[in-house]
């Protein structure tokens, strides 16, 4: 079984990037130096202030541990879940202890020295044996168990969740404080990807608060699930703009209420699995509870893959039920995909599955369109096989053409091609390009963008799915041949 937390980058800036060179200068450098470890009496001066008005804002983008651990142990380490005893309150609250007794006894040992020459290096030496320790045991913890496994009791971390409180007692922070905001609840796929990469394994997808932002003292607010969120729906930001964002939201919801079907939770029976290829299955769901949802061709659904801790995946919808009595998504096994792995060995025929949506409207066609242009590669091609459908069904009287270009490395890649071939044999206004990187198809060889080249794309309406790297270029080309964003249309596979 995969593991469920997710090794991924966490530095997105110099300092987080570099950091770690300030603990080598102070615990290594200090063994030689004394006087180095001195600098990290402002280093506490300063997180303690920043606790006060952002929480462990310090661990999360200035810490030099924390850079460390990121940084040299974590593409090493086990990255598997945290001890519990180390997230114990008991363990914090003994280990902050242990820590500030020690602490002061070694500080004490130094005052004795006060009026002496080597009163500073004593003084710094404390400091550079505690910062070493942490290298030490802090590094050892990133290896065998997590990254930020030390993170859990680490002291500093203590002091500012404690100068945090006081902040949020006076109030004084209510201003400055910045959280991890979500911009619309209903818009999130629940597939617990902050959770899985949350270097303090927490989960801000279930604990959002009525202002849309994640309230916990433990959060450092790194941005890594800001980075990672696969519907780019979370920023970090502050109370006021949080409640901003939500107005906009529900407001845009509000004006699509009458275009895209709502979300729903959906109980559903698994009623067909069809193997499209190696590690590539269809999935057919017949609804039970409501047994009608109304959706519409470009929208997802997410798909409950476990109940603790919840997590569901996204799929574009491929089967199309214009009754709203089944609905249909093709999934491509990942390795070492946790969720996929799960959907294989679970939705079997007869499965009982829950299911939650519809959702998205990125790719709901503009009825008033007068040509339309379809990109998708690799498994983005799934939500243009209804889309094709609908649009030649139920063609609208100002719709003048359809182009679908399909990319693939190899022609074994494809899925539904002769779906797509006959809509291009027996529609007038269908065309079917398709293309492969690996090898020729019809004399030609390349990518979508090379087929994108030798079209008329003025007056299209663009939908692409697919690679992150496709889209970006995809869209880059279609901006330089006269293509508004209000034209494209994106969502990545």
């Amino acid at each position: 079984m995969a593991n469920y937390y997710i090794k991924t980058e966490r530095r997105f800036s110099i300092i987080r990037k570099f950091g770690w060179l300030f603990t080598v200068l102070v615990g290594i450098g200090g063994l030689f130096e004394p006087k180095l470890g001195l600098l990290v009496i402002p280093v506490i001066l300063a997180l303690t202030v920043m606790g006060f008005f952002r929480g462990r804002y310090w661990c999360g983008n200035f810490c030099a541990h924390g850079s460390l651990f990121d940084s040299l142990f974590i593409p090493f380490g086990r990255n598997a879940k945290i001890y519990r005893f180390m997230k114990s309150k008991y363990m914090t609250i003994g280990f902050m202890t242990f820590f500030a007794f020690n602490l002061s006894r070694k500080i004490m040992g130094a005052a004795q020295f006060w009026g002496e020459n080597s009163f500073l290096d004593k003084l710094g030496f404390v400091f550079v044996t505690t910062y070493l320790m942490v290298i030490i045991v802090g590094g050892g913890l990133s290896m065998v168990n997590s990254g930020r496994t030390w993170c859990q009791v680490c002291p500093m971390g203590v002091m500012e969740k404690i100068s945090y409180k006081l902040g949020k007692i006076t109030k004084a922070n209510k201003k400055t404080d910045v959280k991890v905001t979500i911009s619309d609840k209903d818009a999130c796929h629940k597939c617990g990807k902050c959770a899985r990469v949350c270097p303090m394994q927490i989960s801000p997808y279930t604990e959002f608060n009525e202002s849309n932002q994640f309230d916990s003292s433990n959060c450092i607010k790194c941005s890594t699930c800001v980075v990672n969120c696969p519907a780019g729906i979370l920023s970090i930001e502050k109370e006021e703009k949080a409640i901003e964002l939500k107005a906009i939201s529900a407001e845009k919801r509000a004006s699509l209420a009458n275009e895209v079907p709502g979300r729903q939770h959906i109980e559903a029976e698994v009623v067909e699995v069809n193997e499209l290829g190696p590690d590539l299955r269809e999935f057919k769901f017949q609804f039970k509870s409501p047994k009608r949802v109304a959706y519409k061709p470009g929208q997802f659904m997410i798909l409950k893959i476990e109940a603790e801790p919840e997590s569901y995946r996204a799929y574009s919808i491929s089967g199309w039920d214009p009754k709203g009595s089944t609905v249909g998504v093709i999934i491509k096994k990942v390795a070492d995909g946790y969720g996929t792995e799960k959907i294989f060995d679970d939705y079997t025929l007869g499965a009982k599955v829950e299911l939650e949506g519809p959702l998205g409207d990125e790719l709901v066609v503009d009825k008033n369109a007068k040509k339309l242009l379809f990109i998708g590669n690799g498994i983005g091609i799934t939500p243009f096989i209804p889309l094709v459908e609908d649009a030649i069904l139920n063609r609208p009287d100002s719709l003048e053409r359809i182009d679908l270009v399909y990319g693939i490395r190899k022609s074994e890649d494809l899925i539904y091609d002769e779906f797509f071939s006959k809509q291009d044999i027996e529609s007038d206004m269908f065309n079917y390009h398709k293309i492969a990187s690996r090898e020729e198809i019809h004399g030609r060889k390349g990518y979508v963008m090379d087929v994108i080249k030798d079209l008329d794309v003025s007056d299209s309406k663009v939908y692409i799915c697919g690679s992150k790297a496709m889209v970006n270029d995809t869209v880059k080309l279609l901006k330089e041949n006269g293509l508004s964003e209000q034209d494209i249309f994106v969502e990545t596979a």
